[in-house]
This record gives structure tokens, C-alpha cells and sequence, in this order.
């Protein structure tokens, strides 16, 4: 089942530079386990419409199934690696 992060953000949002950091080391350590997808909301309104994105940053785990959790504003990275298992990554 193919996992993926999608990580709604905007160049001048400084909470999505605090969560980036956040990310980066996720991906590191969970190799090939889940695929995460930029997304700047600047660039890809249609894309922040249909999920629905109201503020920034936000962060949605996605399975074959649809959404498994969604999180707006700053994520610590235990409740993203409980998001990503609960997705099967």
C-alpha cells in the first residue's frame, strides 16, 4: 500500500520552515516507506481547494483507502510516525 505525506506549504509561511526540519529527518529514517509530496499553495490553489486547506502548514497522510489523519499547524514528528503507521508505512 502506497503511503504518502502530502505537506501543504507557502515560501512566506515561517511555520512551515519550523516543520520542514521536522520532515526532512523523517524521511531520512523511514527510507522508502512513505513518500512525501510538496505542495505550495501559492502554485497549486486547485490542489489546497480540494483538500479543503485553510491554514498552513498542513499535513495529510494518505493510503490506497483516502486520508488516514490530518494535522494543521506546526507537527511533532511522533504524532506524524503514529499518522504514517496507522497509514501501513
Amino acid at each position: 500500500m502506497a503511503v504518502t505525506l502530502k505537506d501543504f506549504y507557502a515560501d512566506w509561511c515561517g511555520p512551515c520552515k519550523t516543520q520542514d526540519p521536522i520532515l526532512d529527518e523523517l524521511e531520512e529514517d523511514w527510507t522508502d516507506r512513505f513518500e512525501v509530496e510538496k505542495i505550495n499553495v501559492d502554485e497549486e490553489q486547485d490542489v489546497a481547494n480540494e483538500y479543503q486547506v485553510r491554514s498552513l502548514p498542513t499535513l495529510i497522510v494518505e493510503n490506497d483507502d483516502g486520508v488516514v489523519e490530518r494535522f494543521v499547524g506546526v507537527t511533532q514528528r511522533e504524532d506524524l510516525e503514529d499518522a504514517l503507521e496507522k497509514a501501513g508505512a
